[in-house]
Parts: structure tokens; sequence; C-alpha cells
């Protein structure tokens, strides 16, 4: 918007502050417009509408609470400055929580007047963005209103339609927090089966003693408590979609029976002697490279051939800051409308410190950090409402013996960055453990991954814990 356009209202019954006030206005390039009671500038929000108001809270004939609430009536997108006497104060802030967007006391510094309304009026720029992309979005694509509006969910998107009215089996790899599931449930809502069940299992959630008896299901009396039969989630996917999520955690032995299932289109519940013929699209994400993870022998590299079909990298928040803008007023939203609030944005700081801020939890980490600011917040959330601690690790990582001889021998490129890739591992994981005493449960959240990960990493990469923890 060029500043010429910028339409700023003053409303106050002393005229001389009014000149004064616009004089101010116009050298910034702004176009100033003046009325001296309430009435004249009602008028002026019908017939101008204007861009901000500089509202002063003593007037004659209707004092400036009233004002207000007639033009939040008319705009309630205005943003309203209330100029108030210095020992009037609390009339100001009870304008802030009628809806204004903040005061200035006379006598007023010129700096202060000039920063207050940039302030204003680039936050309202950046709510009419906003607004329109919002509007924009619900006409695009469900997964474009849940993920966000930058160039990376777009890609992301365009691989979702490509492959959801196909059967492919689709390996669906990011980390933790990213939205792996969100875009699981979208390729199955546009696929052909979107009329048959979505069956999602976490299989880094299941210990592995449960976790076959809940994909194959069982008999009656197949094991000691199988009191009645079970249906396995496989079974009731039947004709629709089954959604394996942290496949990765998914025991070796389980691995290969999936596989047979694959092959033959058919299961076989435990204790049982007759298969069950289905028909079910498999869906499968994991937060590791489960190719590293075959070439490492950790899982199998017959059943990855046949789970990689088709794969899909759900971006990390960090690389997708564009969203952010957008992601923040949608959780606003939904923490509001939850908490029955009614806090309105973010301040400058605020949104800064979440643009520079690297979530390593991702979007659900991002979801709760402005749920909690909603709920500590009254009008506007501010960094100080904000829970983000950035982490720090050392740099100066064992790189492993095949990255110090890599030249020397010629090792690949594939072999050196899957060694690195475990020293740096190893150094997290050994450094974390340290500071919680060996305790598995905290370390994992630290990290936030999952305690079947870390319990499977641990043992994998040979790292001894402090004590037995859970």
């Amino acid at each position: 918007m060029e500043r010429l356009d910028v339409r700023i209202l003053i409303v106050d019954d002393d005229r001389d502050i009014c000149r004064i006030l616009a004089t101010l206005i116009e050298r910034e390039g702004f176009k100033a417009i003046m009325a001296n009671d309430g009435e004249p500038a009602l008028a002026s929000i019908r017939s101008a509408s204007p861009d901000l108001m500089l509202l002063d809270m003593r007037m004659p004939n209707m004092d400036g609470s009233e004002v207000l609430a007639h033009a939040k009536e008319l705009d309630p997108d205005l943003p309203v400055v209330i100029i108030t006497a210095f020992g009037e104060i609390h009339g100001a802030v009870e304008a802030i929580k009628a809806g204004a967007y903040d005061y200035l006391t006379k006598p007023f510094e010129h700096d202060d007047v000039i920063h207050v309304v940039h302030r204003a009026l680039s936050e309202r720029e950046l709510k009419r963005k906003l607004k329109n992309l919002t509007s924009q979005i619900r006409k695009d694509s469900p997964l474009r209103e849940t993920m966000g509006p930058s160039e990376s969910i777009g890609n992301l998107i365009a691989m979702v339609e490509r492959v959801a009215r196909s059967d492919f089996t689709v390996v669906i790899q990011g980390e933790t927090g990213s939205g792996k599931e969100v875009v699981a449930r979208a390729i199955h809502k546009a696929s052909l089966r979107s009329q048959g069940p979505f069956v999602p299992l976490d299989c880094g959630a299941i210990p592995d003693a449960l976790l076959e008896s809940e994909l194959f299901g069982y008999e009656k009396g197949a094991f000691t408590g199988a009191g009645q039969r079970k249906v396995g989630k496989l079974v009731c996917a039947q004709g629709g979609t089954l959604f394996l999520d942290e496949v990765s955690n998914l025991p070796l032995s389980s691995q290969a029976k999936l596989l047979r299932v694959i092959q033959e289109k058919e299961v076989m519940p435990v204790g049982s002697n007759k298969p069950a013929k289905i028909d079910v699209r498999l869906l499968t994400a994991s937060n590791q490279d489960l190719n590293s993870l075959a070439e490492a022998g950790a899982f199998r590299s017959d059943l990855f051939f046949r789970l990689k079909e088709f794969t899909i990298r759900v971006p990390p928040l960090r690389e997708r800051r564009d969203d952010i803008p957008y992601l923040a007023k949608r959780f606003l939203d939904i923490a509001n409308a939850e908490l029955d609030k009614n806090v309105k944005g973010f301040s400058e700081g605020a949104l800064e410190t979440l643009l520079d801020y690297p979530w390593p939890g991702n979007v659900r980490e991002f979801r709760s950090t402005i749920r909690r600011a909603v709920l500590l917040a009254d009008e506007i959330i501010t960094k100080g409402h904000l829970d983000v601690r950035k982490r720090s690790y050392p740099v100066s990582w064992d790189v492993g013996p095949q990255m110090k001889r890599g030249l020397l021998e010629k090792a690949s490129l594939k072999t050196i960055v899957r060694e690195s890739t475990a020293a740096v591992e190893r150094e997290v994981l050994t450094r974390t453990l340290q500071s919680t005493g060996g305790n598995k449960a905290k370390a994992a959240r630290i990290l936030r991954i999952d305690y079947k990960t870390i319990h499977t990493k641990v043992k994998k990469l040979g790292i001894q814990t402090n004590r037995r923890s859970p």
C-alpha cells in the first residue's frame, strides 16, 4: 500500500492538537483527516474508510470509549490509538481491553506518535494480507489450509495429488511433529479409497510384544490372556488405508510378516491357520532415513523396497518460515475458541521470535507454544509469553574413522555420511543421557523423539547409560 493511499483519522476536540498531529502525519506521507467530535468521526469512518484512528478520550458530546465502541462496529479491523492525559491512563487501559490498539499520553513526544502509527499500520497490513491469504487458501487445498501457503507446501501438495489416486505404497519421510499423518490423511482423502476407513497405527508407541497383535490380530486362546478374538488393524482397514507411523520401530520379525502380507494380500492372525484376504493400501512414515537403516541391517531391505514405491518428504518448519505467520494466526484462532479468549494478535517482537526460532519440535511444538501464549496473554501476545529456548550442542563431533580416512582410502560418500551421522547421533544421545542420569524417558522428551526410538538407538549405537532407565 502506497503511503499517499493511507488515511489516518485524528479525533480531538482541541483543534491545535489536531493540527499538530495532522502535520506529523502528513510529513510521513500519509493523508490526515480531522474530526473534533464523535459524530463527525463516525461519519468519516463510514465515508472515508480510514486505515487508523487517533482518538482523544475526553470530548464533550461523546467520549472516546463510546466512539471506540461504535467505530469497532463499523470496522472491526480498524486500529485505534487512544490519546489521554497522564492521570487518566486507567481509562486508556480499559479502552485497550475493549479493542484499542495502543495509547499515547499527553504531552506526547513526536517520535512516539510516529512510532506507534507505523507499528499499528504494519500490523493492520499484516492482518489484511493474512485475511486475504486465508480466504484464498480455503478455496485451494485442504492440505494448504492446514499446513500453510509456502512454496514448499505447494510442492508437497503437488506430490500428494500425483500419488493419491494410484494404489502405490508411500513412504512419508519427515521429522517428528512435521505433519506426516496430516499428509497421509490427505492422500487417503484424495484417493479412490476415500470412502473406506483410514486406520492409523503408531509403531513407536506400542511395545514389541503387543505390536504384532495390534497389526495382525489374534484368535481367542492364541496365548495366555487372549480371552476373545481381536481384529487386527490390517483387517480393520479393509477397503481403505492403513497408515503405519514410525514404521522403523517395527520389529524385524513383524517386518517379515508384513512383507508377506503385502506380497500375498492376505493376513494370518496370531493363533489362526486360516489366512484372510485383504484389500488395503499401505502408507508409512518415519522420522529416520529408512534407506540408511536398511543398509545398516536395522530394517529389512526387501520390505523397504516394497514400501518405497513413492516417497514424499515433509519439510521441517524451519525450512518453510513463510508458513509461520499464517500458522500463528490459525493456531491463535483455534486457541481463542478453545480457551474462550479474545487475544487479538502478536507484537512485532513476538513475530520476530517465532520467525527466528528453529522449532526442533516442528508444527507440534509451534502449536503448543501458541496455545500456551494465548492462555497467558490478555490482549496481545508478546515475546515474554513465548516459551522458546534455543538449544545448542557442541560442534566438535568425532566424525568417525571413515571420515578421517575417507580421502585416503576413497570411501564412498554414502559410507562417510552414514558413519558421520551415527557419530553425531551417538554424541548427542550420550551427552543427553549423561545430563539425565541415564533416564531414557527424560532424554527422549528433551530430544523430542519417542521412547522406542531412543531405546533402539542406544542399543544399536552401543551407548552405556549411567543407570537402569524405565
